[in-house]
């Protein structure tokens, strides 16, 4: 099949270079000629774990190509996705004018009938909005599928290859049918194919990353609750975890959820339910919790050290909003640099890929270590925000070594408290005693 991807994003670039790898034909369009120009050359803009060869490979193989002209790639394909960003606007609600613009440029390169698929995370009604914008120019048949993204950042490959479903939104019965062609490589082993109205589909994805982002500030807050009567929240995670109506993931409780999906989506129901005269109280604490929980380790410091740091070193394991990504957008890694810089600290910092993310961020206001251990020379404290793998079984020796006090405070709960305790560490984590 010959297929476009708007866009060259997380989204567009790993589902262009997916759906490459099962033999289509697929053109990648972005208007960032530097952009264009790197993927041609054999480079990536993201990291992303596997995204780089699969891209490689099918450069290679010739089935994957890049351009910035939308209009070409609209010609020579069937199928067009559009995955272009849908960033929060001053009121919460996302903002659609990439989606809209990008759909009138493709109105008028139609040369006969083509599927247009929303990829792009939308509220309900987006794919209408893209149909009337679209019928404005267009002189050919076309019809819209509402088509949302289900990956995860760090697994985003092996999450399009290896799909738990695939939601399908239309109601044009010819465009159902060639979605389902184009999915089916993907679904082998039994994950569903699930064919819905367009509105539903693209309620599909909020809905899921409210669900999982509820789940996260209710640990956040239960771990609230353990440390007010001496409980341990990593035995009350473990055990309403055992309950299968209830499950494992998204039961850590943390320094706060980040990333391009969670804190935009929240703030986009909350938002469209609004317009509809539906107040979302339950995301609405969902979202004030996390803000408030982002705070939490610069509470710690606070009181471990006190609010004037002038002069003193604070060393940072972790910048990126979540471990196998460099991505620090809505990281809590940021405001807890901005408060520790607030209280007068100079702040030492290591990421095993975020390194640039953060320099786009905070110039030269910080350092970046070379390595972890790199990080800790003379710091007062090490504050752990991110759980890369690297640092879950640490030299801890030569941290204590390297601090000026041994001074740690886990905001990912990865450490066990005796084991801190016994090494003479001054230990701080979430909800644990």
């Amino acid at each position: 099949m010959r297929i476009a991807v708007v866009g060259t994003g997380y989204v567009g670039l790993v589902a262009g270079a997916c759906f490459a790898e099962t033999g289509n034909q697929v053109i990648c369009v972005d208007k960032d000629k530097a952009k264009v120009r790197l993927l041609e050359r054999g480079g990536i803009p993201i990291f992303e774990p596997g995204l780089e060869e699969i891209v490689r490979r099918n450069r290679h193989e010739k089935r994957l190509t890049f351009t910035t002209s939308l209009p070409d790639a609209v010609k020579k394909s069937d199928v067009v996705f559009i995955a272009v960003g849908t960033p929060t606007g001053e009121d919460g609600s996302a903002d659609l004018k990439y989606v809209l613009a990008a759909a009138d440029e493709i109105a008028g390169a139609l040369n006969g009938y083509k599927v247009i698929v929303d990829k792009s995370t939308v509220p309900a009604g987006t794919a209408e909005l893209v149909r009337k914008t679209m019928a404005r120019r267009a002189k050919h048949p076309f019809a819209v599928v509402s088509n949302p993204e289900f990956l995860k950042q760090g697994a985003a490959v092996e999450d399009f290859l290896k799909p738990d479903r695939v939601v399908i939104g239309t109601d044009d019965a010819r465009a159902a049918e060639l979605m389902q062609e184009l999915y089916r490589p993907f679904t082998r082993t039994g994950a569903p194919i699930m064919v819905m109205d367009t509105a539903s589909a693209e309620l599909c994805k909020y809905a899921a990353n409210a669900m999982l982002a509820t789940r996260i500030s209710f640990m956040n807050e239960f771990a609230a609750v353990c440390e007010a009567f001496g409980g341990d929240i990593d035995k009350v995670r473990q055990a309403i975890a055992s309950d299968k109506r209830i499950g494992a993931a998204f039961l850590f409780p943390g320094c706060g959820y980040g990333g391009s999906c969670f804190p935009k989506d929240v703030k986009a129901v909350i938002q469209f339910s609004a317009e509809r005269k539906y107040k979302f109280r339950i995301l609405n604490a969902v979202e004030q919790v996390n803000e408030s929980q982002k705070r939490l380790l610069l509470n710690r410091v606070d009181k471990l050290l006190g609010k004037n740091l002038k002069g003193k070193t604070i060393a940072v394991w972790g910048l990126a909003f979540k471990p196998r990504t460099d991505d620090m957008r809505e990281a809590p890694a940021v405001p807890i640099i901005k408060g520790l810089l607030e209280r007068g600290a100079k702040v030492r910092a290591f990421d095993p890929e975020a390194h640039q993310s953060a320099k786009a961020i905070f110039g030269r206001k910080i350092t970046y270590a070379r390595n972890a251990y790199d990080a800790l020379k003379g710091a007062e404290a090490l504050l752990v925000v991110t759980e890369w793998n690297e640092f879950r079984e640490p030299d801890f020796k030569k941290i204590k070594k390297l601090l000026k006090r041994p001074l740690v405070i886990d905001g990912r709960n990865i450490y066990e408290p005796k084991q801190m305790r016994e090494q003479g560490f001054t230990y701080s984590s979430i909800g644990r005693p």
